[in-house]
């Protein structure tokens, strides 16, 4: 999939919005959910995208995100939404750093890394959320090992 990163063979964090085409394309390429990860505020945000991921066989879920209101209660919630989640998983946000955040966290959970570990992989796969302070932030308070 155009504009995507597989963190590993369940979870996969779109970089960018996803578009209809891109919902069916999931399909197509074996997933079975999206996590929408964006609030219907922001610009770019696809109204339709439920019915769109539905009508083309995704189970879909959308949490809003607010880079500046991930307090660990949110991170909690999500990682155990991410849980819950048919496998595979495709991830999204506006610009991928909440999504790819999301997804290294719960992988990071389930492998006992430490922070550092994590940020390491996320900017070895291209993800571009260790670089801002806020959400390495979340990730130094997350994996405290």
């Amino acid at each position: 999939m155009k504009d995507a990163i597989a963190i590993n063979n369940e979870l996969t964090v779109a970089t960018l919005q996803v578009t209809p085409e891109q919902l069916h394309q999931a399909v197509q390429a074996g997933f079975h959910s999206v996590l929408n990860l964006r609030a219907p505020d922001e610009p770019g945000f696809l109204d339709d995208e439920q019915v769109q991921a539905e009508a083309a066989g995704l189970h879909y879920e959308n949490t809003p995100v607010k880079p500046m209101m991930l307090d660990d209660g949110l991170v909690a919630q999500i990682l155990q939404q991410i849980e819950r989640l048919p496998k595979p998983a495709l991830l999204h946000c506006g610009s991928g750093l909440r999504a790819g955040l999301m997804a290294s966290l719960y992988v990071a959970m389930q492998q006992g890394w430490t922070a550092d570990r994590t940020v390491e992989i996320a900017q070895t796969l291209g993800l571009k959320w260790p670089a801002q302070p806020a959400l390495k932030q979340v990730c130094e308070r997350v994996c405290q090992y």
